[in-house]
C-alpha cells in the first residue's frame, strides 16, 4: 500500500453520508445542490421519513410548493403522527388560504409535539398561528 493512501486512505472506499451533506448545502443555501444529496440518500433508504422531510423543506424554500405539499403528505402516509411533517404542512396550506386544514396540522402538531432545542420555538409559533387562524374565523362570524 502506498504511502499517500496510508496517509489520506485507508484503502476503503470512504462512505459518503448523503443526508449529512444535503444537510450542510441546505445550511449554505446551495438548495438544488441539497436536493440532489438528499435524493441520493433517499436511494439508499427508501423509507427514510428525516430525509423526506428535508426534502420537503428544501422544495419549499425554492418556491417548489406543489413538490413539498406532495413530499410532506409522503411522509404522513408513512407516519401519520409525525410532527414535523404536519407543521410543515400547514404553513404550505397557510400560503394557498386553507386555513382550516392548515388548523387541522398545527392542532396535530401541537397533540404531538417534537422535543429539542428548537422545539420550544415551533411549538409557540403554531400555537401563535392557530390562535391567529381562531381570531380570524371568529371575526369572520361576527356580521
Amino acid at each position: 500500500m502506498s504511502l499517500w493512501k496510508k496517509l489520506f486512505n485507508s484503502g476503503e472506499p470512504q462512505r459518503v453520508d448523503y443526508y449529512q451533506e444535503g444537510l450542510e448545502l441546505l445550511k449554505v443555501s446551495k438548495f438544488h445542490e441539497a436536493l440532489t444529496s438528499f435524493r441520493l440518500a433517499l436511494r439508499e433508504n427508501p423509507h427514510d421519513i428525516a430525509v423526506l422531510q428535508q426534502m420537503a423543506i428544501t422544495y419549499t424554500r425554492i418556491g417548489m410548493t406543489d413538490e413539498a405539499l406532495r413530499t410532506y403528505r409522503t411522509v404522513l402516509d408513512r407516519n401519520p403522527t409525525e410532527p414535523g411533517a404536519h407543521y410543515g404542512l400547514a404553513f404550505l396550506l397557510l400560503k394557498e388560504n386553507r386555513a382550516d386544514d392548515a388548523a387541522d396540522h398545527l392542532r396535530t402538531f401541537l397533540n404531538n409535539p417534537p422535543t429539542g432545542a428548537e422545539a420550544a420555538r415551533h411549538i409557540e409559533h403554531a400555537r401563535q398561528t392557530l390562535s391567529e387562524i381562531k381570531g380570524e374565523a371568529a371575526a369572520g362570524d361576527v356580521h
